[in-house]
């Protein structure tokens, strides 16, 4: 993992990065897996016409989508999506673009449902990618988030016993390792609200994210214990899920076949091959189709 300057705000960059095999896979986080899938569960609409992943990485969180017509897998890490597109295929259901949250290369409105996990603790800049991700929607569509909870358990304890100089309580982000966020539930609620979306639901996920737990319990009874507690529970677990809904005007063009737009100035781009190029006079941007993915990270 590496960070960039290329743009502002920087951007966590996982290319090149073994992040399946030296994070999920075998690496005792079946756990985590199962109570994540379970929380997506309850709060994604069961079918729509076009998702966005967002931060879709190796795609693990993919088949839960299998009710929507079109998926978009967003990433900025062009090795992760192609590892998604040897897992899932090329069957003209699913779309891969390498692209910046912050300069989302859509036409306004594209989707009817997006989803973000595990994402956004990496974003130095929230309102931006919220606003960002708010525009890539159409009224009325559902954004299900997750986000790192600072006031969990465990950062409550460490505080009390004075082993963590931050406070869990402050509302404000706190950036524990270089591009890593914590956020406080208040925080992420008027975020997500100034952003224009309406708060509908929030989960609290992972209760029983505790290594020696982890070690004697099997992880299907924990997933179990997990869920029932997830309705109910007071958001103290270390990841918060929420279902938000896009509010207010917007363009909606989510019946219509997806269309890309320029990052860089917004303008329309015009296919050639495996090349699109911007059409706005004084742009001119290019941008590459490489081995089935859109790369918008960086212009030709």
């Amino acid at each position: 993992m590496s960070t960039t300057q290329e743009s502002s705000p920087p951007i966590c960059d996982y290319e090149g990065s073994g992040y399946r095999q030296d994070f999920w896979q075998g690496r005792g986080r079946d756990y985590e897996d199962r109570v994540e899938r379970i929380a997506l569960r309850r709060l994604l609409p069961r079918s729509g016409r076009r998702i966005l992943e967002i931060g879709a990485g190796f795609g693990r969180l993919t088949d839960e989508l299998g009710g929507f017509e079109q998926v978009v897998l967003l990433d900025y890490s062009r090795t992760l999506l192609a590892e998604a597109r040897a897992h899932l295929g090329d069957d003209g259901r699913c779309t891969y673009v390498a692209a910046d949250v912050y300069r989302m290369p859509f036409q306004p409105g594209s989707f009817d449902a997006a989803t973000m996990i595990r994402v956004i603790h990496h974003m130095a800049d929230v309102p931006a990618a919220l606003r960002s991700i708010r525009g890539a929607l159409a009224p009325g569509a559902v954004f299900v988030l997750e986000y790192a909870n600072k006031r969990n358990l465990k950062a409550m304890l460490r505080h009390a016993l004075r082993r963590q100089d931050w406070s869990p309580y402050d509302p404000q982000p706190v950036e524990f390792v270089r591009l890593n966020f914590d956020f406080h539930p208040a925080y992420m609620q008027r975020a997500v609200q100034a952003a224009g979306f309406r708060v509908e639901r929030r989960l609290p996920v992972s209760y029983f994210r505790v290594g020696v737990l982890k070690r004697i319990v099997p992880a299907g009874v924990l997933a179990a214990l997990d869920a029932a507690v997830q309705p109910w529970g007071p958001l103290y677990a270390p990841s918060v899920f929420t279902r938000n809904v896009a509010v207010g005007e917007g363009p909606d063009a989510v019946g219509e076949p997806l269309r890309f737009r320029c990052p860089s100035c917004g303008g329309d781009l015009l296919a050639g091959g495996d090349v699109l190029t911007c059409q706005t006079a004084g742009c001119g941007a290019r941008w590459a189709v490489r081995d089935g993915i859109y790369d918008f990270k960086e212009p030709l």
